[in-house]
């Protein structure tokens, strides 16, 4: 968001993000009406997980300016090496930060239902910056205007500048239902009440249409402050509305106060959202069952979402749970064996010695026919075949054409192919592409056992 919100500045200055934004609601208001946030479902729980722990690692990186009271820092991997090789940190800041992870650690979990301890640590914090008149990095100067000068007009909604910025207003409109939907999902996981993803689009999209007349930019749900209302004990959606009223509140009547805040303060509390967010449970829960396809999705969100950004982690985590799958089900088991006369008759058992029944278990399709080719070829000259059909659950044309060609070749060579026990929708994709009029109905079993009784009774 802030790269796509730096580029507008860059182009068209603020009105450009203001005309971006209302748009954005427009297009957010209009998928949540035809329930696009059904959409949400489509995407893996590890890649959930795995873009949760991304965010919270960046979150916890990103604090390490505030933590340490370091000046320049910006967060890059080099300024990183530089810092830890140097070590120049500003220790009051450091001990702030230190001693507000502290106390949220070995805060009690019944004092927190009633006062949380992050609120606990600001507060003390705060008071220890005044008490002792510490010179290290606060929050700084807070605004005490609602409207402020730079604001959306309705004379400035043109048709010709939301052309220009109807790019833009989608990329916001995406990125705002991708990071909204993905923090409703991770917060319902924690908390065990799914949200309805539909309503929430209809309400950010009504929101971002009205508040750039207010100078506001984008809004979006934020993990971040989600997990810090979960670990405090928030329970309805009653927290967002005191949240929003505090913070009006705090900022007409606890300005000259806040701005006192030491950043360090705020960012030990980030780290420990940052430590808290991770979904343990489903982590866990991957590692200790071995469950490799989970696992690979899981760091490939999660590294990408650090690395990149959060609409590229999400897409390349879809695709390489979609490719795992596709490998994962690719996989058939195809058996030959070799009729046992004494289980169906003792006195024919010349009639089974040229026939070989094939099982096959799996989906078939283009990634795996080749298999079912390989074990046909491999069939003794002169064998007929049985092929049991029974733990195909699905067929592809790549599959059904292959098995035309090998009826082709069995009919030139006067060979006999018969199949059993498919399901009623492998028969009708083999009615539909013309196979059962190819070999006739009565190369059609329900069972193995019963051709086998039926080719007793031929034989007789």
């Amino acid at each position: 968001m802030a790269a796509i919100l730096i580029s507008l500045i860059g182009k068209y200055g603020m009105n450009g993000i203001f005309i971006a934004t209302f748009m954005a609601g427009i297009f957010l208001l209009l998928a949540g009406i035809f329930r696009l946030g059904n959409l949400i479902s489509l995407i893996p729980s590890p890649v959930i997980t795995g873009f949760t722990s991304g965010i919270a690692i960046i979150i916890a990186s990103g604090q390490i300016k505030n933590f340490f009271g370091i000046e320049h820092f910006t967060g890059s991997f080099f300024d990183l090496m530089k810092f830890i090789s140097g070590l120049h940190i500003d220790y009051p800041s450091t001990i702030i930060g230190l001693l507000t992870i502290l106390l949220m650690i070995f805060y009690p979990k019944s004092w927190g239902k009633k006062f949380p301890a992050s609120l606990l640590a600001i507060l003390l914090s705060t008071l220890a910056v005044l008490a002792l008149k510490l010179d290290i990095p606060l929050v700084g100067k807070i605004p005490t205007t609602l409207i402020p000068q730079a604001h959306l007009r309705l004379t400035e909604l043109n048709p010709q500048d939301m052309k220009t910025l109807l790019i833009p207003a989608i990329s916001i409109t995406v990125l705002g239902m991708t990071e909204s939907l993905l923090c409703g999902a991770s917060a319902g996981r924690a908390t065990n009440h799914p949200m309805d993803n539909n309503q929430e689009l209809v309400a950010q999209g009504i929101g971002n249409i009205f508040i750039p007349f207010f100078g506001g930019i984008p809004a979006t749900a934020a993990i971040a402050r989600t997990s810090v209302a979960i670990k405090a004990g928030a329970q309805t959606r009653l927290t967002g509305i005191i949240h929003a009223l505090i913070l009006l509140l705090s900022m007409f009547l606890f300005a000259p106060f806040m701005t006192h805040i030491p950043l360090s303060a705020l960012a030990g509390v980030l780290i420990m959202t940052a430590v808290r967010m991770n979904e343990w449970e489903a982590i866990r829960f991957l590692f200790k069952n071995k469950l490799k396809s989970g696992i690979i999705e899981f760091f490939v969100t999660m590294i990408i979402t650090v690395i990149f950004d959060l609409s590229t982690a999400i897409l390349a985590g879809i695709v390489v749970g979609f490719l795992l799958f596709i490998v994962k089900i690719s996989q058939i088991e195809i058996n030959s064996s070799q009729i046992e006369p004494e289980r169906i008759s003792q006195n024919h058992h010349e009639v089974f010695t040229d026939w070989t029944v094939i099982y096959i278990s799996g989906p078939l399709f283009f990634l795996n026919s080749s298999k079912l080719k390989q074990a046909i070829d491999e069939l003794p000259a002169n064998t007929n075949a049985v092929l049991s059909l029974r733990g195909v659950p699905m067929i592809d044309v790549t599959s059904i054409k292959l098995l035309i060609d090998i009826y082709s070749i069995f009919h030139k060579e006067e060979r006999q192919i018969v199949f059993a026990s498919m399901n009623p929708k492998l028969k009708e994709s083999f009615k539909r592409t013309g196979l059962i009029s190819m070999v006739g109905e009565e190369a059609i079993y329900p069972s193995v056992n019963e051709f086998l009784l039926d080719l007793v009774d031929k034989n007789k």
